[in-house]
C-alpha cells in the first residue's frame, strides 16, 4: 500500500465554519488575523477537544485501573474507550497492541530501548533515511552503540525523494529493523512506506513507521500497511500535547521487556521478582495522561467527522497554491520537491540572501506564523546544503487567503532588501579591521543607557526595528575573521565573534561579530555596546541574562535564538576569564 495524496473528488471544506470552531482564531494579532501556518509542529485544538479535556477535568476525575468507587470506573471506562478509538482510527487488530506514551518520540525510545536491547545485538543493521526527524535517528545511534549494532543510512535523491535503490541495495539479511518516516516534517515527502515494508519483510527485517505527519492528513491501516510498529503524537492531529501512540504486533509486544517500572505494570511483585501485567498494562507504568488520552480520542472522532479524503484535499489544494505563490517570487528557491507531497512548503531566500530566522521574525510582525530553524533534521539540511529553511505547514483551517498572505508578505520582504541601500561590503579592510571601544564607563552603565532607550518603544515591533537599525550600523567583520575557530555554536544562524585583547592593556577585551541574520546582528550590536572596550573582570560582573530579560527581550525571542544569544555571551566570558587575572 503506497501512500499517496487523496485522489478522490470530495465537496470543499467549508473553512470559515472549521475555523470558529477554534478559538485561537477569534483572536486577534496586533490588529491582524492569525495567520497560522505551523501544522507540521503542533496543530491548534478545536472547541470540542478542549471540551472534552475540561469535562473530564471538571466532572470525571479520578485515578484509573485501581478504584473501586464509580468515579474512578468512569475515568477507567474513559481511558480505555479512548484506546478503543485509536484502534479503530488505525484499525489495529486490537486495543492491546495500541499504548499511550507521550508521544511519538516516547514511542521510538520504547521500541528502541525495548525491543532494540533485547534483539540487538554485533553486526546487526538498523536502516533509517536521511529524512528523519532526530527522534528517530538519535535512540537508533544509543541503542546500536550499546549493543554493538549499526545504523545504515537510506539516502535520499535532489527532489528529497527516498532512493528506492539504494534502499534495496541495502537491505541484508544483517537487516534487523527499518525506521522510516511516513512523511517528511521537513520536506513534507510523502514516502512509500508501504511498498518499503513489504521489501523489508522479505529479507526478514521489521518497520517501525514514524506517521506523525502523516496521520490528520490521510487515513491510516497498520495492517494493510503490515507495519510492525507504527508511532504518531496526539498534539499534530488537533489534540492535546503529551500524549502520543505506539502500535505493535501483539506478538512483538508480548515478547519485548517492560520499559519502565513502576505501578499499575505489574502482575505480582515480591522482593525476590516480580511478573508483569499482561498488555496494554505492561507498557503503561504509572499514571497516565488520562486527559490526554481523552482529548486524543475527541481530537480522532472531531477528524474522522470532517473526513481525512476532505482533509486531504483540501490540503493539496492549498500545497499547489502555495508552490506557485512562491515559485513566482524573485530569489526564493523551494527545497523539496517530491512528486508526492503533504501539506508542507520549505525555502530558502537567495537573492537578495535573507536568513530564514529574519524571515520568521519579520512574518511574525505581521501575525504569520511559520517554522525556521534545522526542524530538527540537522543531517536532511547537511544533505541540502543549507544550516535552515523556512517551513509553512498548512492544517484543515487554511485558506487560500492564508496563503497569499503568507506569499504577499515574502513578496514584500524582497522589495524591501532590494530598496535597502547598505554596503555589503566588509568596511574595515582585510588587514585593518576595527574593533568598537567602550560606549560606557562599565557594562552596567552601557546597559542603562540600552534600557532607557527600550522604555521610550511601547511595543515589540519598534523595539523589533530599532534592533535592525542597530544591526545595519554593525562594524563591518572582516571575512578573514569568519573562521571555524571564530563559530558560535548554538545559535540557530551563522555566526562568528572574535574577540581579542586592546592593545596595549592588560585586561579590556573587545570584539569584532557577525551573522547572517538581521535581527541577530542587532543582538550582537547590543552586546559590543554592553562588553566591547570594557575591563574583563567587570565583563565577568555583568548578569545579562537578567538585563535581556528585563528589556523584554526574552519574551519574543523564540529558544533557539534565546539559546544563540547565551552562547555568544558564554564565548565573551570565556575570553573575558582568560584575562581577568
Amino acid at each position: 500500500m503506497t501512500s499517496s495524496p487523496p485522489t478522490t473528488l470530495q465537496a470543499p471544506l467549508d473553512v470559515a465554519s472549521i475555523r470558529v470552531q477554534f478559538p485561537i482564531f477569534q483572536s486577534q494579532t496586533d490588529g491582524r488575523p492569525l495567520v497560522y501556518l505551523d501544522s507540521a509542529a503542533s496543530t491548534q485544538q478545536p472547541e470540542s477537544v478542549m471540551g472534552a479535556v475540561g469535562d473530564y477535568h471538571r466532572l470525571h476525575h479520578a485515578n484509573i485501573h485501581r478504584g473501586v468507587y464509580q468515579l474512578s470506573q468512569t475515568a477507567t471506562r474513559m481511558y480505555e474507550e479512548a484506546r478503543a478509538a485509536v484502534a479503530g482510527f488505525l484499525n489495529t487488530a486490537e486495543s492491546a497492541e495500541c499504548l499511550f506514551t507521550r508521544g511519538a518520540t516516547e514511542s521510538i525510545n520504547l521500541v528502541a530501548f525495548s525491543w532494540g536491547n533485547a534483539c540487538l545485538g554485533p553486526g546487526d543493521e538498523i536502516l533509517i533515511s536521511t529524512l528523519e526527524h532526530h527522534s528517530n535517528i538519535v535512540p537508533w545511534q544509543m541503542v546500536a552503540r550499546a549493543r554493538g549494532a549499526a545504523v545504515k543510512v537510506i539516502p535520499i535523491t535532489d527532489d528529497g525523494e527516498i532512493d528506492l535503490d539504494a534502499y534495496r541495495r541495502l537491505l541484508s539479511p544483517r537487516t534487523r529493523l527499518v525506521a522510516v518516516n511516513q512523511v517528511s516534517n521537513a520536506l513534507g515527502t510523502i514516502n512509500p512506506v508501504g511498498d518499503m515494508i513489504r521489501e523489508a519483510h522479505a529479507v526478514g527485517a521489521l518497520v517501525l513507521v514514524d506517521g506523525a505527519q502523516w496521520v490528520a492528513h490521510g487515513a491510516t491501516d497498520v495492517r494493510a500497511l503490515d507495519a510492525d510498529f507504527y508511532v504518531f503524537s496526539g498534539h499534530k492531529i488537533y489534540g492535546p500535547t503529551g500524549i502520543g501512540v505506539l502500535y505493535g504486533k501483539r506478538a512483538l509486544l508480548d515478547a519485548m521487556p517492560p520499559y519502565q517500572g513502576g505501578g499499575d505494570m505489574i502482575e505480582r511483585v515480591t522482593f525476590a521478582e516480580t511478573s508483569y501485567a499482561p498488555l496494554p498494562n505492561k507498557f503503561e507504568a504509572g499514571t497516565p495522561h488520562i486527559s490526554g488520552a481523552v482529548g486524543l480520542a475527541a481530537a480522532i472522532d472531531w477528524v474522522r467527522r470532517i473526513g481525512l479524503d476532505r482533509i486531504g484535499a483540501h490540503e493539496q489544494m492549498l500545497l499547489r497554491h502555495a508552490t506557485e505563490r512562491l515559485e513566482a517570487i524573485p530569489g526564493l528557491e523551494i527545497k523539496g520537491r517530491a512528486r508526492h507531497k503533504s501539506g508542507v512548503v520549505s525555502w530558502v531566500m537567495l537573492d537578495p540572501p535573507i536568513a530564514t530566522l529574519d524571515v520568521g521574525t519579520r512574518l511574525d510582525l505581521r501575525g504569520i506564523c511559520i517554522r525556521t530553524g534545522h526542524h530538527c533534521c540537522q543531517p536532511l539540511m547537511d544533505r541540502l546544503g543549507v544550516s535552515s529553511t523556512a517551513r509553512a505547514s498548512v492544517g484543515v483551517y487554511n485558506s487560500l487567503e492564508d496563503i497569499d498572505a503568507l506569499a504577499d508578505a515574502l513578496g514584500e520582504m524582497v522589495d524591501e532588501e532590494r530598496g535597502k541601500t547598505r554596503s555589503k561590503a566588509s568596511g574595515g579592510g582585510e588587514s585593518d579591521p576595527v574593533y568598537p571601544g567602550a560606549a560606557a564607563e562599565s557594562p552596567r552603565a552601557a546597559a542603562d543607557e540600552i534600557a532607557e532607550v527600550f522604555e521610550f518603544l511601547p511595543d515589540w515591533p519598534m523595539r523589533h526595528q530599532h534592533i535592525i537599525d542597530l544591526g545595519d550600523r554593525l562594524p563591518a567583520m572582516p571575512e578573514s575573521l569568519k573562521t571555524p575557530e571564530n563559530a558560535v555554536h548554538g545559535c540557530q544562524s551563522t555566526v562568528h565573534i572574535a574577540a581579542r585583547l586592546k592593545p596595549g592593556t592588560r585586561d579590556v577585551v573587545e570584539f569584532l561579530a557577525d551573522s547572517d541574520a538581521n535581527i541577530v546582528r542587532g543582538l550582537i550590536a547590543l552586546l559590543q555596546q554592553i562588553y566591547s572596550g570594557q575591563r574583563a573582570r567587570d565583563l565577568l560582573d555583568f548578569d545579562a541574562e537578567s538585563f535581556f530579560a528585563g528589556i523584554g527581550l526574552d519574551q519574543h525571542l523564540s529558544m533557539s535564538r534565546r539559546n544563540g544569544l547565551a552562547s555568544m555571551v558564554q564565548r565573551l566570558r570565556q575570553v573575558a576569564q582568560r584575562y581577568a587575572g
